[in-house]
């Protein structure tokens, strides 16, 4: 790499180091907040579907049917157009013209979310179904509340089986905020497109993306990991 394409990318006056590390910072923000929201949906959906009733069933069934089953970006779409669309029809109906949009960064993060929470719903599912069944009744046989069987058996195993699962649906969440560009969010890869447009160096700065990319994967792909041993030691001894 010449002086000059280092000084691109740099953090001098010239350089485009500080816009990029602050949309990876958007990136890595909107993956996180969309995959927690992800987790809480997934959690309500999962418990939908292994209910007894079969229309809290269907509800659960047909969530994950359909955002697994439609393209993320059309969903990206849907709740930024749509969402604006009822919002400037909620003001214009106060009184209050003109046209409002949605913040970029929460629709991404609830597209995200909504997403993210269809997959997950069938790793909590899943991993529900693998519980030892002795293990729930012996701990209803010494007089367990529902509660503390949840804490002490059922969320920490359920969580155990669920992790491998939920680290590569987190990678996803992470990748899916590539599309949130379309909105307008100056995450990663639309900050590159700036800087690739804006100084002729596109196989630069779509590289440097996506070694930033690549970083932040790896690294919270390894952050996952040990949480997933830490959990895994008590069944290993």
């Amino acid at each position: 790499m010449t002086p000059d394409l280092i000084d691109l990318v740099g953090f001098g006056s010239q350089g485009w180091g500080l816009p990029l590390l602050r949309a990876a910072g958007v990136t890595f923000s909107a993956a996180v907040c969309g995959f927690l929201l992800g987790s809480l949906l997934g959690v309500l959906g999962s418990i939908l579907k292994l209910s007894r009733y079969i229309i809290l069933r269907g509800i659960g069934q047909s969530y994950t049917t359909i955002f697994r089953g439609v393209p993320e970006i059309l969903v990206v779409y849907l709740f930024y157009f749509g969402g604006s669309l009822v919002l400037t029809k909620a003001m214009n109906a106060g009184g209050i013209t003109g046209f409002y949009s949605l913040p970029g960064f929460a629709t991404g993060v609830m597209a995200v979310g909504i997403v993210s929470g269809a997959y997950q719903t069938e790793a909590f599912r899943s991993a529900f179904l693998r519980l030892d069944r002795g293990q729930l009744d012996a701990g209803l046989s010494t007089g367990m509340s529902d509660q503390l069987l949840l804490r002490r058996i059922i969320a920490p195993q359920t969580l155990r089986f669920a992790l491998p699962a939920l680290g590569n649906i987190w990678q996803s969440a992470l990748k899916e905020t590539s599309l949130l560009s379309v909105i307008g969010l100056t995450e990663l890869l639309r900050q590159a497109g700036t800087a690739a447009g804006s100084t002729h160096q596109p196989l630069l700065f779509y590289t440097v993306a996506a070694v930033m990319f690549f970083i932040i994967g790896r690294s919270t792909g390894h952050v996952i990991r040990r949480f997933e041993n830490h959990l895994a030691k008590p069944w290993r001894r």
